[in-house]
């Protein structure tokens, strides 16, 4: 069931963002995209501990994640502020321990204190302008020894103009979604200063890319000590 967040919903950046992949959520699962594809790929090699564990899933968007994970977790809170995103998710997902909340993951997360194992977020932070607020609930919401994953993409592809964008078929525009720049240090230091340890840095590359491109993707593992 699709439940509404009782936290009130951004403006400005954070809603043009949702407005965006609202209108992405049409396609978004058959269009060609290899960042997608290629994340999937790397949540899975993830050393998670998903079986039997209580998931908080960042930006789940159309459930791509999210089917993965519920059949291993005991329970997973997939949030993600996109209403037409989630929609495509509730009719993906039949899985009853998967709960979709419309949400900001940039507010207070509806979730308890110290009551999740793992949380996960891909391909959500280039999105989000100040990382601070995701990283201070991830701390606070995961058990002692909880693991914290984030998967987005590398910040030297941003830097050479990547970004999410699609092609609108009722306008055939391109439509690029809001994004911010941030280093990769500031992926990793934003977590330490949350408290959170740093214990594994990936960067990843697409099957058939050229050994010399600059890496699609970094992958960041944490945990809370």
């Amino acid at each position: 069931m699709l439940e509404q967040s009782p936290f009130p919903r951004p403006s400005l950046a954070t809603s043009d963002v949702a407005d965006a992949y609202d209108r992405w959520s049409r396609q978004y699962d058959i269009d060609h995209n290899t960042t997608r594809d290629l994340d999937a790929q790397v949540l899975r090699r993830a050393p998670l501990r998903v079986a039997g564990a209580r998931v908080v899933e960042l930006g789940c968007g159309t459930g791509k994640n999210s089917e993965w994970l519920a059949g291993s977790a005991s329970e997973v809170v997939a949030l993600d502020f996109s209403p037409g995103m989630l929609d495509v998710a509730r009719r993906r997902v039949r899985a009853t321990n998967v709960r979709f909340v419309e949400h900001d993951v940039t507010r207070a997360w509806p979730v308890e204190s110290a009551s999740a194992d793992v949380v996960v977020g891909d391909l959500v932070l280039e999105h989000v302008r100040e990382l601070a607020p995701v990283y201070r609930e991830a701390a606070r919401v995961l058990r002692p020894g909880g693991q914290l994953f984030l998967c987005e993409l590398h910040p030297y592809r941003q830097l050479r103009g990547g970004q999410a964008k699609f092609i609108d078929p009722l306008t055939a525009e391109s439509v690029p979604v809001t994004a911010f720049r941030h280093s990769v240090a500031e992926y990793v230091n934003g977590a330490l200063c949350a408290g959170l340890a740093l214990r594994a840095v990936g960067e990843w590359l697409e099957d058939g890319a050229p050994r010399e491109a600059v890496p699609r993707l970094l992958s960041l593992l944490f945990e809370r000590p």
